[in-house]
């Protein structure tokens, strides 16, 4: 009975120091008035060259009926994002995220128009 004791003591400061959230980022996408957007398609991509070309997406993901999408499990970097729902985007402005926190949900709102 004293080995587990001290097992225990030894292992339950490690499990509860490590990380159980991944790093996740909740997109919100909203129109012009303010809107949440539903069945906006949204591409997350890790570099520039790829957001230009539309090609190789880190991710891709719709929209829910209250504007958002989860992406799970991400890297923590910044990155380039096309959102299209019909004839509106968003193009002009919020074309790239910031960088994202590590083992947090991070939460983004992008416009379209």
């Amino acid at each position: 009975m004293k080995k587990l004791a001290i097992v225990l003591l030894i292992v339950m400061p490690v499990i509860a120091g490590a990380q159980l959230i991944k790093t996740s980022l909740n997109l919100t996408v909203r129109d012009e008035l303010g809107n949440t957007v539903e069945k906006a398609t949204i591409a997350l991509y890790e570099n520039e060259a790829d957001y230009k070309e539309e090609k190789n997406p880190a991710a891709v993901g719709v929209t829910d009926p209250k504007g958002v999408c989860k992406f799970k499990d991400v890297k923590a970097i910044a990155y380039f994002v096309i959102v299209r729902k019909d004839d509106k985007d968003n193009a002009g402005g919020g074309e790239r995220i910031g960088q994202l926190d590590a083992n947090k949900i991070n939460k983004v709102t992008i416009v379209i128009q």
